[in-house]
């Protein structure tokens, strides 16, 4: 069973998104929405990889050599200044939280093929969470856009 690598995953990618959330909080906290909005959805990421970790306590550890390959997800970097900056620090997220949806869907489907209640109940919430954070990043960017690549110079 390879369902320990993608609860890894997801742990792993949950932390790596708080932490790039507060990130972009720091550097963009000129931008008051941006800044306290990030800051409470890096607490949510913490909350869901802090829920995950009943599940992950059951699994067998696992070395990482057995991985196909390792599945870390990339950081956000160094932030970026100024309009442009921001809406690619903010695309930047999306990317690392679609990343995290489409592994809580996969773990899905698989806690539904185990029927795993714990699991999917997790999951369930997790993914709900998940999807939220991805609107708001997307309606961020889009109302940065016309700014940021029209008005800019």
């Amino acid at each position: 069973m390879n369902l320990d690598i993608y609860v890894a995953l997801v742990a792993e990618s949950e932390t790596t998104l708080a932490e790039s959330f507060r990130q972009v909080a720091q550097a963009h906290a000129d931008e008051g929405d941006v800044h306290f909005l990030c800051q409470t959805l890096a607490t949510q990421c913490e909350a869901r990889r802090a829920r995950l970790q009943p599940v992950i306590d059951r699994f067998e550890k696992r070395p990482a050599d057995d991985e196909p390959e390792r599945l870390d997800p990339p950081g956000l970097g160094a932030p970026r200044s100024g309009t442009l900056g921001m809406l690619r620090d903010l695309q930047d997220l999306y990317l690392l939280a679609s990343l995290v949806d489409i592994t809580w869907t996969m773990i899905d489907e698989a806690a539904q093929a185990l029927q795993d209640t714990q699991l999917l109940e997790i999951v369930a919430a997790c993914e709900k969470q998940t999807a939220v954070q991805l609107r708001w990043l997307q309606t961020r960017m889009r109302q940065a856009a016309p700014q940021a690549l029209i008005a800019a110079p």
